[in-house]
């Protein structure tokens, strides 16, 4: 099984109405994404609000994605959790369900060793058959993935492709990329940082601001990509206090302030997560206008 990974993909959050999970308004949601030209979905992942979805409620998010993605763009569904067992549970589910691939996050809270975590991939790599993602994002929790590590998984695992790396170090993702070359295809984890990780070798960003702004994050990889370093860093730079305004708060409570906005979806967050502030709110507002969005 192959899986054209690069360019911007789409983090999606998980829409909600009175506390559930409202499936219109995703299936809404995933084709305004790729009608305005985003390469890829990933659900039920950090901005998904993964840690409070139920294992049926993140089903029911994968099976809605694919079902509108229609094969246009590949999913990559969001499956990791702190249990391998779990993570293998899932890794299986969104196969059945339709995905092109799975993410799986590193184990967070357990503070497993590299050696754990190299074990743990296997594990879940050993016993299922999708392409897989790592995501390694140390500030969300214990574990940080070196680079030598990810080297000795390669090696392993054939089916390992990718690397969503959100330590927000460039650096790390220059290491990675000189010990593998284009053995596993790298994306920045960071919004910001887009441009200088595609400098470096980066294929595309697993964003989180093009959940509001599909096309423009779309158009600063496009342009990575053919080369045309002008083009990025002029549409990059118009984007970075929009960026700034995605994280004044925890995600994805930001860009749901965003996307509420502008009428997607309804202004809903998690517990134990809040809905932002007012002076949230209005920055995102003014971020919103200032990236040419009528609201």
């Amino acid at each position: 099984m192959t899986v054209t990974l690069e360019g911007a993909f789409t983090a999606l959050v998980t829409p909600l109405r009175h506390g559930e999970v409202d499936l219109a308004a995703l299936a809404s949601l995933v084709e305004f994404q790729i009608s305005d030209g985003i390469a890829g979905l990933v659900p039920v992942g950090t901005t998904g609000e993964s840690p409070t979805l139920t294992a049926a409620e993140a089903r029911e998010v994968i099976a809605t994605t694919v079902r509108v993605a229609k094969g246009r763009v590949p999913v990559l569904a969001g499956t990791g959790s702190n249990s391998t067992a779990e993570t293998i549970a899932r890794t299986r589910a969104a196969q059945e369900l339709g995905a092109d691939a799975a993410m799986i996050v590193m184990p967070y809270y357990n503070q497993p060793t590299q050696r754990g975590l190299a074990a743990h991939v296997k594990a879940v790599h050993d016993a299922t058959n999708l392409p897989l993602v790592l995501y390694n994002v140390p500030s969300r929790g214990t574990a940080d993935l070196l680079a030598e590590t990810v080297v000795e998984i390669a090696r392993e695992c054939p089916r390992v492709v990718g690397l969503k790396e959100a330590t927000g170090n460039i650096l790390r993702a220059q290491q990675v990329l000189s010990l593998l070359g284009d053995r596993i295809t790298v994306f920045s984890g960071d919004d910001a940082l887009t441009l200088g990780m595609m400098a470096c070798g980066a294929r595309g960003v697993i964003s989180v601001a093009s959940n509001a702004l599909p096309g423009a994050v779309s158009g600063v990889c496009r342009a990575m990509l053919r080369g045309d370093l002008a083009d990025a860093r002029a549409r990059q730079m118009a984007l970075l206090p929009f960026y700034d305004a995605m994280f004044v708060e925890t995600n994805p409570g930001p860009v749901k302030v965003a996307l509420a906005l502008m009428g997607r979806i309804c202004p809903e967050v998690r517990l134990p997560l809040a809905w932002p502030s007012e002076a949230t709110v209005q920055k995102v507002l003014a971020a919103l206008r200032e990236a040419g969005v009528s609201v």
